[in-house]
């Protein structure tokens, strides 16, 4: 609104100063200009007009980064990380931004990385062996802990397991639990508890 304020009070001093020099013109009266005093208005003019522009880009500026920035279903980051926190336990406590985050740099979408997440793990209340040894939270084969891969930090798990989703089945134009899930497990049911985790994930 001060933006806006500015900007009105600067339109109506010009209308003014038009008004004035129309009426000096149809008047026909003679004005005695110095030189130094035209070039010192003409000074005034431009500084002016810089401290305006210079104010409107600032305000500009502080409007737009103020605003908070929506990144995923009308939340901002904060707000999707702080819903996925509150479906996360155990183990995976606070590791809602790290999903988040990375989920989206990669392209994948939060809930379902999360959904599949706490169907693998049961890190909706107790992380399995696999998360707290082997820091595997997407049941991914592989080696260094029985037939399945093991991982130096959880946040490298979790990256691991995201990075899979997003070149095993996004690349390949499949994402959702519909298309992931013949693919990802052999369970009739898996389909359908990922989905569960989801909705249960939006009502978080």
């Amino acid at each position: 609104m001060t933006l806006k304020r500015n900007i009105s009070i600067c339109l109506a001093i010009t209308d003014i100063l038009v008004i004035a020099l129309v009426v000096i013109i149809k008047s026909n009266i003679t004005i005695k200009v110095d030189k130094k005093d035209v070039k010192a208005a003409a000074n005034i003019l431009e500084n002016s007009e810089n401290a305006l522009d210079k104010y409107k880009n600032q305000e500009i500026k502080e409007y737009i980064d103020s605003r908070p920035v929506i990144v995923y279903d009308n939340m901002t980051i904060e707000q999707l990380s702080d819903k996925l926190n509150r479906v996360f336990k155990s183990t995976m406590s606070g590791k809602g931004n790290l999903v988040a985050s990375y989920s989206l740099e990669k392209g994948v979408d939060p809930y379902l990385a999360t959904a599949i997440i706490l169907l693998e793990t049961g890190c909706s209340s107790t992380c399995s062996k696999m998360v707290n040894t082997c820091h595997n939270v997407g049941g991914q084969k592989g080696s260094g802990c029985g037939a399945y891969a093991a991982f130096p930090t959880l946040d490298d798990g979790i990256k691991a397991f995201i990075d899979n989703l997003y070149k095993n089945y996004y690349s390949k134009g499949l994402t959702t639990a519909e298309t992931i899930g013949p693919r990802y497990a052999e369970s009739g049911s898996w389909t359908r508890k990922v989905n569960s985790y989801i909705t249960k994930i939006k009502k978080a």
